[in-house]
């Protein structure tokens, strides 16, 4: 017997003709991105790693925190189970502080009945990458003209990661960059690895 629910359905053929929230980012707006400290901090990956990459490498993806703790725990809280990171692994990484340049209109499956509206549920933003990421082709094609998604952060329900479909550069401008490491994030460290009972190794 097939256990339930099983996998996530496909995106339903109606889907275009659904309505999704609408989540606003406007001129100004900031996110956050903890990345390759070798690496520019805008980076849209065609990987197919990533939850919401394009499933045939058609468009690039750029995942972004709504906050520092959504960007710490989305990089660092993978594989599940590990509780502690080295100031090695941290010091090789940049906290990016991005503003935003220009409104941008993100599909909303983080409100309550984001997901329902669309025919969706809590499978697709925990289970199977390929069908998220055919979902995410499926919603970058919605006549809403969506520039990504907003959707709860894996490890961290309470707070909210995007990811934003591939753009001009342009549409961005890095503020800061700099390693949790440094002094300047003494306090911000402290308080990200209090909450999630990260130790410092």
């Amino acid at each position: 017997m097939t256990d339930y629910p099983g996998e996530h359905p496909e995106p339903p053929p109606n889907l275009a003709q659904r309505s999704p929230f609408i989540f606003e980012l406007n001129v100004g707006a900031t996110l956050f991105r903890l990345h390759d400290r070798h690496r520019h901090p805008i980076f849209f990956g065609t990987t197919g790693s990533n939850r919401f990459d394009s499933p045939d490498a058609s468009f690039g993806a750029l995942y972004l925190g709504m906050d520092e703790h959504c960007a710490f725990i989305e990089t660092f809280g993978s594989p599940t189970g590990i509780v502690a990171v080295s100031g090695a692994m941290l010091a090789e990484r940049h906290l990016a502080e991005i503003t935003i340049l220009q409104p941008m209109r993100l599909i909303d499956l983080s409100s309550s009945g984001g997901l329902a509206r669309l025919g969706a549920d809590a499978r697709l933003l925990s289970g199977s990458h390929s069908i998220a990421q055919r979902w995410s082709a499926a919603l970058r094609s919605h006549p809403v003209h969506p520039h990504g998604i907003l959707y709860p952060a894996r490890h961290d329900l309470a707070r909210n990661a995007c990811v934003i479909f591939e753009c001009p550069s342009t549409v961005f401008r890095i503020v800061s960059k700099v390693s949790l490491m440094s002094a300047q994030n003494k306090g911000l460290l402290s308080a990200i690895l209090n909450d999630y009972g990260f130790g410092l190794a």
